[in-house]
C-alpha cells in the first residue's frame, strides 16, 4: 500500500490536527495576548492581601535569580548576626516596625 505524501489530500488525520495546533497556538500567542504594563500590576496586587503579595515577590525574585548563591546567603547571615549582636548590646536603637513600613510605603508609593 503506497503511503500518502504530505502534498496529498489523503493526508493523515493526525498530521493535520497536529499542523492545525501548531498553527492555532501561533495564531494565539501573537495575537491575543495582550501585554500587561507595570501599572496594571500594582493596581492587581493592591487587591491582594499582604502575603500573597511578599509570595509573589519571592517567586519572582527566584525565578529571576534562581535563588540566592551561597556565598551571598552566608554573607547576609553574617551580617544578619552582627546587626542582631549591635542591637542586643545597645550599640544601636532599632526602628520600630510601624516606622520601618512607613518608610518603605513612602518609597514605594504606596
Amino acid at each position: 500500500m503506497k503511503r500518502p505524501s504530505a502534498a496529498s489530500p489523503a493526508t493523515c488525520l493526525t498530521c493535520v490536527c497536529a499542523t492545525f495546533a501548531l498553527v492555532k497556538i501561533r495564531f494565539v500567542s501573537e495575537t491575543s495576548i495582550m501585554p500587561i504594563t507595570l501599572d496594571q500590576i500594582v493596581e492587581e496586587t493592591r487587591e491582594m492581601p499582604r502575603e500573597v503579595v511578599a509570595e509573589l515577590i519571592d517567586r519572582i525574585m527566584a525565578a529571576r535569580h534562581s535563588g540566592v548563591e551561597p556565598s551571598v546567603a552566608t554573607a547576609w547571615k553574617t551580617e544578619t548576626d552582627r546587626r542582631i549582636a549591635e542591637i542586643e548590646a545597645g550599640k544601636v536603637n532599632g526602628v520600630p516596625l510601624e516606622e520601618s513600613l512607613a518608610r518603605a510605603r513612602k518609597i514605594a508609593g504606596l
